[in-house]
């Protein structure tokens, strides 16, 4: 007979951790930790303070370290009757990957590795901040419409800044006098920083100059920052479009009460089921003899024979 208590302990185990996990209080733990952790890495850069508070301060650091990984090992224990799905979800892969490096002998004896290490937590705030999280996940999707954009910026900036150095070089060598210089003046000038001065000393050598600033700023300043706030928006709506998605994802993979209460439900219908077969059986021994035509096989194709209504 299957004995379900092998299958149960890890569903237990995974519904007593999640719902410690998908509390309020262990979420403002965590944050509240992280935030702790930024502030130790802050009081760290003053030379005062880590010669008067070194031990206090290395101590510190070993509580973070433990309780963040306590954190990382209740995490996974909610996925212990799925285990799987732990990897899927990019915010545990990167906590997971941020908490283990900082335990090697490597990272340990590395010092800058380590402080990098450490700065990382801090980027773990964005997982218990739906916004910033959203945020986060659009700068990411954003990528690939923002490399297209690089390289028309950068397209606009070669071909003005070898205009700005051939009609510009003699007269202004200090801005215009190679094609780096250029393509950083025109470069600041996408920001309109300096843009009267650049204008004036462009007219004083021809008036044609007000044409080639004012197409740079044209196309530089509007069009190209436009069309990177259009790409930054279309990620922000992916990006809200997918954090809704898994939550609705995540709810219906784990309904209300959890998946303890769902076998609990599943098993009394199980044992339900037993009890109405029982009586079935019961019924059936009571009401005759085994040649009983309710007993018999029915040949292919027979109704089955009903009471009386």
């Amino acid at each position: 007979m299957y004995d379900g208590t092998s299958r149960l302990e890890p569903v237990a185990l995974a519904a007593r951790s999640r719902r410690l996990v998908e509390s309020t209080a262990f979420s403002s733990a965590v944050f509240c930790l992280i935030v702790g952790n930024a502030c130790l890495l802050g009081i760290e850069t003053y030379s005062g303070a880590v010669h008067q508070w070194r031990a206090e301060l290395k101590l510190a650091e070993h509580l973070f370290l433990a309780a963040f990984t306590a954190e990382i090992l209740l995490r996974a224990a909610s996925y212990a009757d799925r285990p799987k799905e732990f990897f899927r979800d990019p915010w545990n892969v990167f906590d997971l990957a941020v908490v283990s490096l900082a335990l090697t002998p490597f990272a340990r004896e590395n010092t800058t590795l380590l402080r990098l290490l450490r700065l990382a937590r801090v980027l773990r705030a964005a997982r218990f901040l739906p916004q910033l999280r959203i945020v986060i996940v659009a700068v990411g999707k954003s990528l690939p419409g923002t490399a297209s954009f690089v390289l028309v910026g950068a397209l606009l900036l070669y071909v003005y800044a070898m205009l700005g150095w051939v009609f510009f070089a003699r007269s202004d060598p200090e801005h215009y006098g190679s094609l780096g210089r250029a393509a950083l003046t025109l470069f600041l000038l996408i920001t309109l920083d300096g843009l009267g001065d650049a204008v004036r000393g462009g007219l004083a050598v021809s008036r044609w100059a007000i044409v080639y600033f004012a197409s740079f700023v044209l196309l530089g300043s509007f069009l190209l920052v436009n069309l990177l706030i259009g790409v930054v928006i279309n990620s922000l709506e992916e990006a809200r479009e997918l954090e809704e998605e898994h939550e609705q994802a995540h709810e219906t993979a784990v309904p209300a009460g959890g998946p303890e209460q769902a076998q609990a439900v599943l098993l009394a219908r199980i044992a339900a089921a037993r009890r109405a077969l029982d009586e079935v059986e019961a019924q059936l021994a009571t009401a005759g003899a085994p040649d009983s035509p309710l007993l018999r096989p029915s040949p292919p194709g027979a109704s089955v024979p009903r009471g009386p209504s």
